[in-house]
């Protein structure tokens, strides 16, 4: 912070105390015209997490949060600690997924965290997806799937859930992984040549298998079958699709025991090895 001296003498000094103020006004003035610097994007949501929750959810619906009664008494006995149970009433902005129409204005309830002084967050205005099923015989009440399955909107979570319902009702929609069932390692002519094959089973009995490939002076690689004709395989699936997510968040993270001894039987891990460091981690977030 600059200084003007008391005493001044002469018109020279009275100047040259002036015109450092003077500049240090201009910048202040350039500095509050300058629009404000871009906020920082927010990270993108975790697949998995929408899609746990879009694959439980027959309702999906972007909302606006009303007004909030508390619960009390029987109905809200086995609330968690540090929690209270609300009635929420909310504005339907948008039916992402539904198979029946929903009113302008929805209820449901949610248990929300208390502060450490006791307060209860506003949530009025608040804008949300919900991620719930119908409450037969009562229109418009929902029940959410799970006590997260109201998410803040954003623009990013709006289009993640969209893309991940989409993937999920198309008519080519990959099926539910539900384990391994055998898988082999066959050696080639050649030393360091190979092909292991792992079959997959699946909820609906639909073939996926998983080849991986040695060949002496290439890189390892490993391709997808969604057919019972294995040369037909695909490359692996990208990140963030439901396919990958079929994989990722359902394989074990170890080959099981197939039958296999011996050396073949450790090319066998080591390649499923390889295929679950490529697919990535399952992230599912922080859970309460």
């Amino acid at each position: 912070m600059l200084r003007v001296p008391v005493i001044l003498s002469g018109a020279a000094l009275l100047a040259a105390a002036i015109a450092p103020l003077s500049a240090v006004a201009q910048h202040r003035s350039a500095a509050q015209r300058a629009p404000a610097a871009a906020p920082l994007p927010e990270p993108p949501p975790p697949y998995a997490v929408f899609a746990d929750l879009v694959l439980a959810a027959p309702v999906i619906v972007d909302a606006a949060i009303r007004g909030a009664t508390r619960i009390k008494g029987p109905e809200a006995l086995n609330v968690p600690q540090g929690f209270a149970r609300l009635y929420v009433e909310a504005d339907v902005q948008a039916l992402i997924r539904s198979s029946a129409p929903l009113p302008p204005r929805i209820g449901y309830v949610l248990d929300v965290p208390i502060d450490a002084r006791g307060k209860l967050p506003n949530l009025r205005k608040f804008r949300v997806l919900l991620f719930a099923r119908a409450v037969a015989g009562a229109t418009g009440q929902i029940q959410l799937v799970r006590p997260d399955a109201q998410r803040a909107w954003t623009p990013g979570a709006d289009e993640l859930t969209r893309r991940i319902t989409t993937e999920t009702i198309a008519v080519d929609a990959p099926p539910v992984v539900t384990g391994i069932g055998n898988a082999f390692h066959t050696p080639g002519n050649l030393p360091g040549e190979g092909e292991t094959q792992i079959f997959l089973t699946t909820a609906d009995s639909r073939p996926v298998s998983l080849n991986i490939t040695r060949r002496p002076g290439e890189e390892r690689r490993w391709s997808l079958s969604l057919s019972d004709v294995v040369e037909q395989a695909a490359p692996p699936p990208p990140g963030d699709t439901l396919l990958w997510y079929r994989l990722a968040c359902a394989l074990p993270a170890a080959l099981p025991n197939m039958g296999q001894d011996g050396e073949n039987a450790a090319v066998a891990r080591d390649d499923y090895q390889f295929v679950i460091e490529s697919l990535g981690r399952c992230d599912r977030g922080p859970t309460r």
